[in-house]
C-alpha cells in the first residue's frame, strides 16, 4: 500500500514511511492510495468472528506486506486486550463504550497499535531513536504515554495546554517518567498542535527523527475503524439502519467511521456532534470552511478550532458537498445543553455518561428524528471518572476510582512549562 499527501506535493510513501514520518514533507496528511471494499461474505459472518479477526481483515490492506501476518496479528491482539461493550441506554439508542483500556479513553487503541508498529519497524535499529511528538487536548497524551511507555528506541514528548485538561488527564501524561516527557504550554490546544506541525517541518530538526502520535498519523487513525465494525457486529441481528454519532474534536474517529463505510460496512448516517467549537456545523450551513480559535468547554477533548482530519473526510467524498451531506450531519451544543443531557440520561436511565458522550447523545437524538426505523450508537470516548469535577456535581453522585486511575492519581506531576516554539525547539535540542 502506498500513501500520498493530501497537499499533493510530496513523494508517495510506504505504510512504514508514513508511520515514521507522521506528516508529509509538504505539510499534508497521508492518505491511502486505494480503499478496497471487503468481500460481502465477511459481513455475512461477522457475528461469528472474534474482534481480533475482524480487526485483521479491516487493517490488513493498509499495512500490506510491510508487517508479516503473524506479527500483525500479534500487534492486534496486544492492541485489543480489553472490551468494547455496546450498552443500551434507552430504546433504540446505544452507547459504544471505548474506555475500558489502560488509560480509560478511546485513544488507547490507536496509541497501542501505533507504538507496536513503530517498535516492529525499530527492532533492527540499535543506535537511532524516534521522537514521538504529540499535542493533546485531553486523552491523547495519556493514551500515548501509556502506549509507548518503555518502548525501545522511542522517546515521547507531549504538549498540552496548561489548565485546560482535567486533573486526571494531566496526571496520566505527567507522572510516568522513563521515556515520557510532558511540556505544559501557555495557550490552547491549537497552539500545541501548531508547534508540533512546525517542528515536523523544521529542517534543522530532521536529524531528530520526529514522528507524530496524533490522529494525523495513519497508524493512530486507521485502527479507529475497528470500533464501528465491533458495534455493527453487536447490533447486526436487529436488522435496522444504523446511525453513528461521534463526539468530534479533530474528527479522527468519525473519519475512521467513514473509512469503515467505504470498506462496505452498512452505516446509514454519521453525526459529528461538537461543542461550541463549531467549524464543521457552520461549514455544513454555509459551505464555507472558516476555522476560528478554539474555546474552552467542559468537553475539553473537543476544544479544537481547526480539525486536522476534516481534509481526509473531504478527500473521501472527492470534495463533493452533496454526496457528503447525504451521509453526514453535524450539530453543535453548549455546556449548558451538555450538562442537561448528562442529567437526563442519568435520571431517566441510570446511565452515567461524561461530557463528550453527552454531546454525542444529543446529536444522535436529533438525527434519529429524521430516520424513522433506525437505531443509533453514540461513542462514549472516555470514562466518566476523567471528568469527575463535572459529572459528580451534575449528577449528585460520587464515582468510585477505577484501578487504572488509582495507579496514577497520587503520583507527582512532572512537566516543563513553555510558551513558544523557540522553547520547544530548545527542549528537543
Amino acid at each position: 500500500m502506498k500513501y500520498y499527501s493530501l497537499n499533493h506535493n510530496a513523494p508517495e510513501v510506504s505504510f512504514k514511511e508514513a508511520v515514521i514520518q507522521g506528516l508529509a514533507s509538504d505539510k499534508g496528511l497521508y492518505f491511502p492510495q486505494t480503499i478496497t471494499p471487503l468481500n460481502p461474505a465477511f459481513f455475512n459472518v461477522i457475528e461469528n468472528l472474534s474482534h481480533n479477526d475482524i480487526a485483521f481483515d479491516v487493517i490488513q490492506q493498509f499495512v500490506g506486506d510491510e508487517i508479516p501476518e503473524e506479527n500483525l496479528r500479534e500487534i492486534i491482539a496486544e492492541t485489543l486486550s480489553f472490551d468494547f461493550p455496546v450498552v443500551e441506554v434507552e430504546k433504540g439508542i446505544y452507547s459504544l463504550e471505548l474506555f475500558h483500556g489502560p488509560t480509560m479513553a478511546f485513544k488507547d487503541v490507536g496509541a497501542r497499535f501505533m507504538s507496536r508498529c513503530l517498535a516492529y519497524f525499530n527492532k533492527d535499529k540499535k543506535d537511532s531513536k524516534n521522537i514521538v511528538l504529540v499535542a493533546t487536548s485531553g486523552d491523547t497524551g495519556g493514551a500515548v504515554a501509556s502506549g509507548f511507555l518503555g518502548v525501545d528506541g522511542v522517546d515521547v514528548v507531549i504538549l498540552y495546554p496548561s489548565g485546560k485538561v482535567s486533573d486526571i488527564q494531566e496526571k496520566q501524561l505527567t507522572t510516568l517518567g522513563k521515556n515520557i516527557k510532558a511540556l505544559e504550554v501557555d495557550g490552547v490546544f491549537d497552539d500545541c498542535q501548531d508547534m508540533v506541525k512546525k517542528a515536523f517541518l523544521d529542517e534543522t530538526l530532521a536529524h531528530k527523527n520526529l514522528t507524530s502520535a496524533n490522529s494525523i498519523n495513519i497508524a493512530r487513525w486507521l485502527p479507529q475503524m475497528f470500533y464501528f465494525f465491533f458495534a455493527y457486529k453487536a447490533l447486526k441481528s436487529q436488522n435496522k439502519p444504523l446511525i453513528f454519532s461521534c463526539p468530534s474534536g479533530n474528527f479522527g474517529n468519525i473519519c475512521a467511521g467513514i473509512m469503515a463505510k467505504k470498506l462496505g460496512l452498512p452505516i446509514e448516517h454519521f453525526v459529528a456532534s461538537t461543542n461550541v467549537n463549531d467549524t464543521v456545523p457552520r461549514f455544513l450551513e454555509n459551505g464555507k470552511y472558516d476555522p476560528k480559535p478554539s474555546k474552552a468547554t467542559i468537553s475539553n477533548a473537543m476544544d479544537v478550532g481547526n480539525p486536522s482530519n476534516f481534509i481526509r473526510i473531504q478527500e473521501l467524498y472527492n470534495n463533493d458537498l452533496k454526496a457528503f451531506e447525504k451521509d453526514f450531519s453535524s450539530y453543535s451544543y453548549t455546556d449548558e445543553e451538555t450538562l442537561e443531557a448528562l442529567k437526563n440520561i442519568y435520571n431517566t436511565n441510570g446511565y452515567i455518561a461524561e461530557p463528550h458522550g453527552a454531546v454525542g447523545y444529543l446529536g444522535l437524538k436529533k438525527e434519529l428524528q429524521k430516520h424513522e426505523n433506525a437505531i443509533g450508537v453514540f461513542l462514549e470516548t472516555a470514562h466518566p471518572i476523567k471528568f469527575l469535577d463535572v459529572v459528580e456535581p451534575a449528577l449528585g453522585i460520587t464515582l468510585p476510582i477505577p484501578e487504572q486511575i488509582e495507579s496514577v492519581i497520587n503520583e507527582e506531576k512532572v512537566s516543563v512549562k513553555i510558551s513558544s516554539y523557540k522553547e520547544l525547539k530548545s527542549f528537543l535540542g
